[in-house]
């Protein structure tokens, strides 16, 4: 995703980059002509991250939702009054909380999978996937069908029961829609197909099919309810969604960079990074230059 970035800013002219990079992953990344600092174990993250805003006109953080991360560096640009190219930190709170996401989707009439907290609840009938409310991609969700899986699992993985969420496990197409977005509007970019594998009780993103379906007209009224319901969603962000016989339920909203956002310009031949620059004083001219399915495969899925 970093690569992909930053590719698509190369092609932005009048713009400079400074690049903030872990040591252990800036050999993985081709920086070019753009100004990179390393941040090793001796460094104090946050403090540089705040020193190198500083020097910035806009900045965009790339990080999970768990622990507050991205929601606590979103804060940070904000206190700086340096433009934030991603969702606030009151949107990254909002969907970057799958039980907050949940009650949102509901109370705005828009389809989406039963939820419940985890806490108070005991297994019923069924086979059942556990999320941490804040998890990122598949990270802390597990699979469940029987009692005594479920007990051990809960009791083993799940200190705090407030903090997951249950929902059942639904079989369906597994999909998502990268969007940009701006003050309750939203624009479809491309419609993916997203692959898993379960392996241990836990699901593996394994593949990606960037741009597998041109039919928009399916999904753009969704993508305006979403823009209604979370008016504080800007820029790039991703729809994860289940595809049944029966219904399109949207499984959750990610207010950041998603794995599929590498595919996008070898697909559409839209360059995500200079709509968003647009954003910022009107509204995008998404001009697709190309239509094909990218793929993304597990390999390479893995070192993004």
């Amino acid at each position: 995703m970093l690569q992909a970035l930053l590719e698509s800013f190369a092609q932005v002219k009048s713009v400079e980059i400074i690049i903030m990079l872990d040591w252990r992953v800036c050999k993985k990344i081709s920086t070019g002509q753009l100004t990179r600092f390393i941040i090793t174990a001796e460094h104090k993250t946050l403090m540089e991250f705040e020193r190198l805003a500083r020097q910035c006109d806009a900045v965009w953080p790339i990080a999970p939702e768990f622990d507050g991360i991205l929601q606590g560096l979103c804060e940070k640009v904000e206190a700086l009054n340096k433009i934030l190219l991603t969702s606030s930190a009151v949107a990254v709170a909002l969907a970057g909380n799958k039980w907050h996401t949940y009650q949102t989707l509901v109370r705005h009439h828009i389809a989406t999978v039963p939820t419940r907290l985890l806490a108070g609840q005991s297994i019923e009938p069924g086979t059942w996937i556990i999320k941490a409310v804040d998890g990122a991609g598949c990270q802390d969700s597990f699979v469940v069908s029987d009692r005594e899986t479920y007990q051990a699992l809960v009791t083993a993985r799940c200190p705090d029961r407030s903090a997951y969420i249950i929902q059942p496990l639904l079989e369906g197409k597994k999909t998502s829609l990268s969007c940009l977005f701006k003050q309750g509007r939203g624009w479809l970019i491309s419609i993916n197909l997203q692959h898993f594998q379960l392996f241990d009780q836990q699901f593996q993103l394994t593949g990606i099919q960037v741009n597998y379906s041109s039919h928009f007209d399916r999904y753009s009224a969704l993508v305006g309810f979403i823009a209604e319901a979370f008016p504080t969603l800007w820029g790039y962000a991703g729809v994860d969604l289940i595809e049944t016989n029966k219904a399109i339920l949207v499984l959750e909203i990610n207010p950041r960079l998603t794995t599929s956002f590498a595919g996008i310009q070898a697909a559409r031949g839209i360059n995500v990074c200079a709509n968003v620059l647009e954003l910022i004083h009107g509204d995008p001219k998404i001009e697709p230059l190309c239509n094909q399915v990218v793929k993304l495969s597990a390999s390479l899925v893995e070192g993004l």
